[in-house]
């Protein structure tokens, strides 16, 4: 039997999963680690800790695959950047998605290009999540790192460099760093050249379901994987729409993980004229979608369990499910990170409204699952077509038939969960098994492999709550938008 395996480089730990050809999952192995914050805004983490996670997780997997697999799919946060040196060496840790440092970079940036200009080359308005203002932080701060770089790349691209000894990078995850024309497919040469950065560094090109190359021989050998191919792989948001069979523009998926994130396919190039839904590749080729994002959704709920009530998730949702629809006035703000989608604001923080003498734990932990709901439903508005037929909702917070019903009841769509919640580690899989041909392409490999479960539905007395206290929610911000920059600048 041929088996491939899917990896995900996430933001909190890289899961690894072996795959038979039909979908099914064999085995997994999850390697966790910790987001390192130098200083408030920071986040980073250690290019070389994601590849001792797979190392470790392939090993893991070895016993049950006997030496059968056919290739590899890698996943991987996007937006990280990851610079090395001419001897292939990590320079400095990876600054992640989440960091928030390059507002600075950010106005940088729209001082040489508009916003405007910027969106017809790239497909996205300036944003500092996107790589290209992380590697120009480096630059003006790092002057002695900057220097010794001799390849620049994302997080998966990196463990696909070690696993194969060749460096690639693919369409999707290459449309977040703002230095690919979404129109020509090539690395943008106007913004390389204004910013003076070295096109040398940057890897080649591949369509996702691409194969790179073959395992290093004393990998291979190490691992029992001396059959395998590794193809090029995507960004996590894509692969994961893959794994929830989100390939048509009849599609959209809801994700709940550490972001989260509104997801819709479209066959045409749709660069929007507003700087709130970005515009990205798909895995497919000639394929793009739609999405926005708020940065701390399961982040949200980890912050509360760490910091407020430190109970598992499964009694803090039994928690939420005693309060009200509302929770009891209680209105939380998300914005631990920052926030993305809609507002563009590396300074918004987090924020609890409505606290009284009556407040309880159950009504706290019930807002915060309603907050990240509402933010969702900011990027859900920002949508040019809502009409969707099958819309999934996946990630961790999925698992919680409360969350699910909030967020269907928020956005006014029935959601359905996926059979195998493998999400990104599926999609990647099966970019792996059309690269080795076990599949024509990745839309027949859905219809073959993805199946659903039941149907969380519009609970409309739900509906009606939520529809009136969005409209406080997003008055909030927008009454706090000048004392969260404030706040920032003491």
């Amino acid at each position: 039997m041929n088996y491939y395996i899917g990896i995900d480089i996430g933001t909190s730990g890289t899961k690894s999963v072996l795959f038979d050809a039909s979908g099914n999952v064999v085995a997994s192995s999850s390697y966790e680690y910790n987001i390192i914050s130098l200083k408030p805004g920071y986040a980073e983490e250690d290019p070389t800790k994601w590849w001792e996670a797979v190392l470790f997780t392939l090993n893991e997997l070895k016993q049950y695959h006997n030496g059968n697999v056919c290739g590899i799919g890698v996943s991987g946060q996007m937006h990280g950047l990851v610079i090395l040196d001419e001897n292939n060496e990590v320079i400095r840790n990876s600054i992640i998605w989440c960091d928030t440092r390059t507002e600075e970079e950010k106005e940088f940036i729209l001082s040489k290009f508009s916003n405007d200009e910027l969106k017809d080359i790239t497909g996205n308005h300036c944003m500092s999540a996107f790589t290209l203002a992380k590697l120009l932080w480096v630059k003006r701060n790092e002057e002695d790192n900057y220097k010794k770089i001799a390849h620049v790349m994302l997080p998966k691209d990196y463990i696909v460099y070690k696993l194969t000894g060749k460096f690639s990078a693919d369409y999707s995850d290459s449309s977040g760093t703002q230095w690919l024309n979404i129109k020509t497919l090539d690395y943008a040469t106007k913004i390389l050249d204004t910013f003076e950065l070295d096109r040398n560094w940057f890897s080649k090109l591949y369509e996702s379901t691409d194969i790179v190359g073959k395992l290093e021989s004393n990998l291979a050998k190490n691992l029992n994987l001396e059959k395998c191919v590794v193809c090029a792989g995507g960004g996590d948001q894509a692969c994961g729409a893959v794994g929830c069979g989100i390939v048509t523009p009849n599609d959209m998926s809801v994700v709940l993980g550490s972001s989260g994130v509104v997801f819709a396919p479209t066959k045409e190039l749709f660069v929007a004229p507003n700087a709130e839904v970005q515009t990205f590749c798909h895995a497919m080729k000639g394929q793009y979608h739609v999405m926005g994002v708020t940065n701390a959704c399961g982040t949200s709920l980890k912050w509360y369990k760490n910091t407020i009530d430190n109970k598992s998730y499964d009694e803090l949702m039994a928690d939420a499910s005693l309060s009200k629809a509302g929770a009891n006035g209680v209105i939380y703000l998300p914005y631990l990170l920052g926030e993305r989608t809609p507002h563009l604001d590396n300074y918004a923080t987090g924020m609890f409204f409505g606290l009284r003498n009556t407040t309880t734990k159950n009504d706290l932990a019930r807002a915060v699952i309603e907050g990240v709901g509402y933010s969702l439903k900011d990027c859900f508005n920002m949508l040019e077509d809502k009409e969707k037929t099958n819309v999934v909702i996946s990630g961790g917070g999925a698992k919680s038939a409360l969350w699910r019903e909030i967020i269907a009841s928020m956005l006014g769509v029935d959601v359905r969960t996926i059979k195998s919640d493998e999400g990104p580690c599926l999609g990647a899989a099966i970019m792996a098994m059309v690269a080795c041909n076990e599949y024509s392409d990745i839309v027949s490999a859905c219809q073959k492999i993805v199946g659903y479960n039941e149907i969380s539905k519009v609970n409309l007395d739900f509906k009606k709550v939520y529809d009136e206290k969005y409209l406080i929610y997003k008055q909030l911000y927008l009454n706090n938008k000048e004392i969260f920059k404030k706040m920032k600048e003491d």
